[in-house]
């Protein structure tokens, strides 16, 4: 029998100074220690280790330079009014963070050890986690491959490692509606690519654009797909809903668009109110005629970093299409404050999402605020 991994712990000596809760931003702090483990073709994973925050030394041949060989994971810790630290479905990044490791040949995870490392990481550095509505600790689990050898073919070794940020709000605009840009030049991926997978590729592919987004004053890029350049994809590196004549679209999972859990939760609760939702494929072209009609009522981005992110105008082909006045949409503002609620713990979790982490005092949520 396979003996389990033991986690050892290295605790910090020079503390840092923690910033204050309302200059926090997104992902421009990090706590005080990370979790690091080693993969050898000879050995597997092992050597997990909780450790001080630090630099990483990596040989210049490292695959990861050359090949793009990496992928991560996004998601969040939040602190209940009461003490108590909860995990929103951690179980689901880990599972699909195996699957983006099957996409880009990377050795299979233990998600068991993972997400006990995890909870003594978050442990470890709890007092990181801030408290003022709106922010939470980020999670940024992430693999790389680390062997020192040029030449196309998958690394014999890797390092996967955990940090960790306290943040705000992903936009500036916060809950308030963002100014979107409908991306038909450049494309993010195709079907059969890697779209489907968190992999920085994906994410590079799309800095052009949104950096010409920018330029022009919107917050981020709607994707277009790669093929015929007319069925919407995602918003930037969040997936996309659209309210139609009170039925909600969002694009089906085709191999090139991410399955977020956000979207997933997003979807589950819709059906929980009875709220028509349709996963399918939706052109530029019926959504800009639904907005013409008066039949587009709301539409929003999902992703663990932003929650919900409201649209108030689309732009493509220099034709402005504004949706519901440019104001945050009730269902839109509904489905916020509910999974808010959820992950801190302040309403009723009928979908056993949240998970708490050990150690914190295991006091009851109560039900009466809930608004599902």
């Amino acid at each position: 029998m396979v003996q389990p991994l033991e986690i050892t712990i290295e605790r910090s000596v020079n503390k840092k100074e923690k910033p204050p809760e309302d200059q926090l931003g997104f992902g421009t702090y990090f706590t005080d220690h990370m979790f690091i483990m080693d993969y050898a073709i000879e050995k597997g994973w092992h050597q997990p280790r909780i450790v001080p925050y630090q630099p990483i030394l990596l040989d210049p041949a490292a695959k990861v330079f050359h090949y793009g060989q990496t992928i991560f994971e996004g998601l969040k810790a939040y602190l209940t009014d009461d003490g108590r630290t909860l995990l929103f479905r951690p179980q689901k990044n880990l599972q699909r963070l195996n699957r983006s490791n099957e996409r880009l040949s990377i050795p299979e995870i233990d998600e068991a050890l993972v997400l006990d490392a995890l909870k003594q990481l978050i442990a470890v550095d709890q007092d990181w986690i801030p408290t003022e509505a709106g922010t939470s600790l980020y999670i940024r689990p992430f693999v790389f491959a680390t062997q020192p050898a040029l030449g196309v073919s998958p690394s014999t070794h890797y390092q996967f490692m955990i940090i960790m940020s306290p943040v705000g709000a992903y936009y500036p605009e916060g809950v308030n509606p963002v100014k979107i840009f409908v991306e038909s030049e450049y494309v993010r991926t195709v079907i059969g690519g890697v779209g489907e997978a968190k992999t920085a590729g994906n994410y590079a592919a799309g800095l052009k654009a949104q950096e010409i987004a920018k330029e022009q004053g919107y917050s981020q890029v709607l994707w277009l797909d790669g093929i015929h350049r007319k069925y919407i994809e995602e918003v930037g590196s969040m997936n996309v809903f659209f309210k139609i004549k009170g039925t909600v679209y969002t694009p089906s999972l085709n191999g090139s668009i991410l399955d977020g859990i956000t979207r997933n939760s997003i979807i589950h609760l819709l059906k929980h109110w009875n709220i028509p939702v349709v996963e399918q494929i939706l052109s530029i072209e019926e959504l800009y005629e639904a907005g013409k009609a008066g039949f587009l009522e709301e539409a929003f981005g999902t992703g663990t970093a932003a929650v919900i992110s409201p649209i108030g105008e689309l732009s493509w082909c220099d034709e402005k299409l504004v949706i519901n006045q440019g104001q945050t949409g009730d269902l839109s503002q509904r489905l916020y404050d509910t999974l808010s609620g959820i992950q801190r713990g302040t309403i009723s979790d009928p979908f056993d999402w949240m998970l708490e982490v050990e150690g914190s005092a295991p006091v009851a949520v109560s039900s009466k605020n809930s608004n599902l």
